[in-house]
């Protein structure tokens, strides 16, 4: 976190939490109150404060005061990028590196979640077919069209697959996931609410 925020949390410990006002899209855009965050000097600092509590609650700590995350789908949206050697990788919407990708999951939506350092984070759309284009089948063989068509029918049943997805050069096991079953198994609140009697702004 910025330090003057860290200064502001020293200086003013209790000042109540804000719930409901800020979002993240399912493509890694922020927006406050449903409009769309567009001034970057905000992204940026919005992205350098993000993080999450021993509740699964992700916010932005904004000076002293806390502001709860309303998530579309998982804490952070990875978009590709290429390594010095050409090895396909993963950043995060907050511009931190996606490193050491640990396992990978096609949801019932058609939609990939990767895990990795930061956390668990889903394939921004637009870069879906680069990630899905690394696949290759157990023995390792790159899938064709048909192959990969057929293994994105097969993610219903929340079991392992044929398949495993070369990323940031360690070749994952994919599994299936049902998109309902995401926050509870990665221990994240989607929709963060205020306990009972707590002071809120």
């Amino acid at each position: 976190m910025d330090e003057i925020v860290l200064r502001a949390l020293q200086r003013w410990p209790d000042v109540p939490s804000v719930y409901g006002w800020l979002g993240l899209d399912r493509r890694g855009r922020w927006s406050i109150k449903g409009e769309r965050v567009a001034n970057a000097a905000l992204i940026d600092f919005i992205a350098r404060n993000y993080a999450c509590d021993a509740k699964g609650r992700w916010f932005f700590q904004n000076g002293p005061q806390r502001v709860f995350v309303t998530l579309a789908y998982t804490p952070y949206v990875y978009r590709t990028c290429h390594g010095g050697h050409g090895e396909l990788g993963l950043i995060a919407h907050t511009g931190a590196a996606a490193d050491a990708p640990r396992a990978a999951w096609l949801d019932d939506a058609g939609g990939l979640l990767i895990e990795t350092a930061l956390g668990v984070g889903a394939i921004h759309d637009q870069d879906l077919s680069e990630v899905l284009g690394s696949l290759s089948g157990a023995s390792g063989r790159p899938l064709d069209d048909d192959a990969t068509e057929r293994l994105l029918t097969r993610r219903d049943n929340g079991g392992p697959l044929a398949a495993l997805l070369s990323l940031g050069g360690v070749a994952l096991r994919v599994s299936t996931i049902r998109s309902a079953d995401v926050p509870q198994r990665f221990g994240f609140d989607p929709a963060p609410r205020p306990a009972p009697g707590e002071p809120e702004c």
